[in-house]
Parts: C-alpha cells; structure tokens; sequence
C-alpha cells in the first residue's frame, strides 16, 4: 500500500507483511501522509509534514474561529499555488493547546497574530512575520525573500 504525495512528488510505503492491516491501521495511515496544498497542523498530520520531502515550511498562524479565518485562508492558497513543490504551506490553528508549542518554537504570541513563519528544515533557520493582514502579495514576497 502507498500514498503518492503530489504537494511534493514524494511515495510513502505503508509495510503489510509485518502487521496485520485493519479499517483503523489504513485510514491512519492515509490521514498522516494527506498532504494538501495548505496542510492543517495537528498531532495527526503532523508526522506527514515532518517528513515531507519539501525543506521549506510556511505556516499560517492564525485564529481559525476569526471572522477574517475565511478570506485569509482563499488568499493563503492562492499564494500556496505559485510555490507548490517548493514550499509545504501549513496552518496552524492558535486555539488548539497542542500549537502552543509550535508558537512558543517561532516566539509568537496570540497578540502578534495573524503571522506568517517561515522555516529551512536543514539548517532550522526560520523567520516570523507579523501580518496586519494575509494578502497574496505579502506571502509571496515573504517566500521569494526567503527564498533567495
């Protein structure tokens, strides 16, 4: 069994010989390796995002319960479309507890959101940018600076 990950040309083997395949062991298997074009952060996905092929991470950290979460999030993707093999783009939900740790990694703090995080999974280089608001522009420019 294999999932082929097209954000990022990436196949993923799940192993059959050495256990026994259930309904729960599959489906598992396929939520932890569904990478999409923006990709929600949370314990489940999070072992797919860890091991995309893919060096460079944004993350959208944000309020997903914001009035604002709808129009930030079509932005988000159109952005997401022009740097797709490139960039693994992620949402990350400020409300859920399990985040507080990415927050805390990239020192933002709910304050200081929306915010844009940019990381280089090698060398674990990263960068944050406050947003007043998520344009595709601002995106953009804060991948190609990163980027280059």
């Amino acid at each position: 069994v294999f999932a082929y990950l097209q954000v990022d040309n990436d196949r993923r083997d799940m192993d059959v010989d050495s256990e026994e395949v259930d309904a729960e062991k599959m489906s598992r298997f396929i939520r932890m390796n569904e990478l999409r074009l923006v990709t929600e952060y949370n314990p489940v996905t999070a072992v797919g995002v860890l091991h995309s092929s893919l060096q460079v991470h944004l993350l959208l950290i944000t309020d997903k319960n914001s009035p604002e979460h709808p129009e930030r999030m079509r932005r988000y993707r159109a952005a997401a479309e022009q740097f797709e093999g490139k960039i693994l783009f992620i949402l990350v939900d400020s409300n859920l507890k399990s985040n507080e740790q990415v927050m805390a990694y990239f020192k933002v703090k709910k304050s200081q959101l929306p915010a844009l995080a940019i990381f280089h999974t090698p060398d674990e280089e990263r960068h944050v940018l406050p947003l007043d608001e998520v344009s595709i522009e601002r995106v953009q420019d804060f991948c190609n600076t990163f980027l280059q």
